[in-house]
């Protein structure tokens, strides 16, 4: 995220920075409430994230609800029924507002989500319901490498993702991350930096929204 402050003195900029990083950690707590409360919504905000991103770029466009003049993304195809926490970015959205109005926009908060959900699922446990079969059958409730392993072992639950392994240049990179947890993580680290920058709107291109899912 990145703010204007051009022409703004020391005092100005240092107080701007402390405001923002304290608007940060209630929007985090916020999030962090809601994967507690309910741990599989950490990989519901980071596919969020990822539908929001490969749709002309990161711009929290599929936030917004049907209108007159927008045609929802939530209801394409690859969406419908199921995408899901709307509502705890418009919670964490609130709670901004609340401390810093017009500040923040609704795409910042998608990828704070999105880290925080990151962070949930690598350091915790995360429970899904019964009904759902675990991709990864060792450590499910984990963002870890295990997944990797598994293709190797041929124990995948899906043969769309078994296919990784059968040939070049896949099979190198699932070999590599099964075997170096953090070269995994470290890489799916920087590529989640590298999609949040896929076209951010900036200046009078995009708005920050009050309320995420509908324009000002």
């Amino acid at each position: 995220m990145a703010l204007p402050i051009k022409g703004c003195s020391l005092t100005c900029a240092v107080a701007l920075f402390l405001m923002l990083l304290s608007t940060t950690t209630h929007c985090t707590t916020s999030i962090r409430r809601a994967i507690s409360a309910e741990r599989r919504m950490a990989a519901s905000l980071i596919r969020l994230h990822f539908h929001d991103c490969f749709v002309q770029g990161c711009d929290a466009s599929i936030l917004l609800e049907d209108s007159a003049s927008i045609k929802s993304e939530v209801n394409a195809g690859q969406n419908k029924d199921s995408v899901r926490g709307f509502d705890v970015i418009e919670n964490a959205k609130k709670e901004v507002e609340s401390i810093c109005p017009g500040i923040v926009s609704c795409a910042d908060i998608l990828a704070v989500a999105s880290r925080d959900a990151s962070v949930a699922v690598t350091l915790v446990d995360v429970a899904a319901p019964p009904m759902l079969a675990p991709l990864d059958l060792v450590t499910p409730n984990q963002l870890d490498n295990n997944y990797f392993k598994n293709l190797i072992q041929k124990k995948s639950l899906l043969q769309s993702d078994q296919i990784l392994y059968s040939g070049a240049p896949t099979k190198d990179i699932v070999t590599e991350y099964s075997k170096s947890r953090s070269t995994f993580s470290s890489d799916f680290a920087s590529a989640m930096v590298k999609m949040g920058d896929i076209e951010p709107l900036n200046g009078s291109a995009g708005g920050i929204r009050k309320i995420c899912k509908v324009v000002n």
